[in-house]
């Protein structure tokens, strides 16, 4: 259930598009049998770069790169992501279902304290943090089953189309086990590399991942104090605002009028009197300067049009496909309905 949208966190989604430019950077020596990491050209430049910015030493990272496990069904899955031919009709069924909105509920109420603290101190609603556990690995019940560094170093030094941007996460990976204390043989997760159940990739680790419960790691496999603070720490950092609105469904005065309108897709395109003017209506108008986008998505009975607000785009830096975000937003409400008492109440 890995997706390839390689953002912040590598989703466990079944269905998220692959999104990034690809860029290549340096690939496995040639005459070195895929595998052979700790001895390859790369290999070295990275055991030498990790040393001299790091400080790690050398011989802990040609050991983890030696131990590496070259898997050629990561780089058939990267290349052939079925993900692409996904509408909203298909797309949304799989994760906005009842069953997973309940043990989202679930989830809340089984850590109803943490996330009660994690909302006052983020912004973040505790029904949005449970609703991107849920997407993404559905609270823990599927975090992939591909180690992480097995999964990393096949992408960085066999995967030519992506190796720079994968050596970089495979360094940072070898650097939060050796500061972190992580279990780099063991620990597994998304066949992109993405980690617990937050699917964070390394770097989004290094940078957003918050030691919750005060024990001195950051633990995003087995501790929902430290789990749960990350993901809100993650959409806090990245710009959500504190009681602001997502998302709600649109009209069109005339159906034609989608040919004038840009759809958007990372950032809202619009001041919300922009588009009045242009033949889009919803249920309660936000003020006419507020920075929104329109969303189209096909839909089991054709197009859906949505009005899309600031913390909706915040959501895509979590995951950037705007079908990711839309489902997000719609089982953190079906989470919501579920959840007794309300949570803060």
């Amino acid at each position: 259930m890995t997706t390839l949208n390689l953002g912040p966190a590598l989703s466990a989604a079944l269905a998220l598009t692959f999104t990034l430019a690809l860029t290549v950077g340096p690939a496995a020596h040639a005459d070195t049998p895929k595998g052979d990491y700790a001895d390859s050209a790369a290999g070295h430049k990275l055991i030498e770069r990790l040393k001299r910015e790091k400080n790690i030493p050398k011989a802990t990272t040609r050991k983890l790169l030696a131990e590496a496990k070259y898997k050629p069904g990561i780089i058939a899955k990267m290349r052939k992501p079925a993900e692409k031919t996904l509408t909203w009709a298909n797309y949304r069924p799989i994760f906005v279902q009842p069953k997973r909105a309940r043990q989202g509920a679930a989830y809340i109420n089984a850590h109803r304290k943490l996330f009660e603290k994690a909302q006052a101190k983020y912004g973040v609603p505790a029904y949005m943090i449970a609703a991107i556990l849920g997407v993404e690995t559905r609270y823990g019940r599927y975090i992939g089953k591909d180690r992480v560094l097995d999964a990393l170093s096949t992408l960085a030094f066999d995967y030519p189309e992506r190796s720079t941007f994968f050596t970089k996460e495979l360094g940072e990976f070898i650097a939060l086990c050796v500061k972190n204390k992580l279990d780099c043989t063991h620990d597994v997760g998304s066949y992109a590399g993405a980690m617990g159940l937050a699917q964070f990739m390394p770097s989004s680790y290094a940078a957003y991942a918050v030691d919750g419960n005060g024990d001195g790691r950051r633990d995003l496999w087995h501790e929902p104090a430290d789990i749960i603070d990350s993901v809100a720490n993650y959409l806090a950092q990245n710009g959500w605002q504190r009681g602001e609105s997502i998302a709600q469904p649109a009209t069109l005065a005339k159906p034609k009028a989608i040919h004038d309108i840009h759809t958007s897709t990372r950032q809202p395109r619009y001041r919300w009197a922009e588009l009045k003017t242009k033949g889009v209506k919803v249920a309660n108008a936000p003020p006419p300067d507020a920075r929104v986008g329109l969303l189209r998505f096909t839909g089991p009975h054709g197009p859906e049009y949505w009005l899309a607000r600031h913390n909706f785009f915040v959501i895509t830096t979590y995951n950037s496909s705007p079908l990711y975000a839309m489902a997000v937003y719609q089982l953190d409400r079906e989470i919501e309905a579920f959840t007794h008492p309300a949570v803060g109440s």
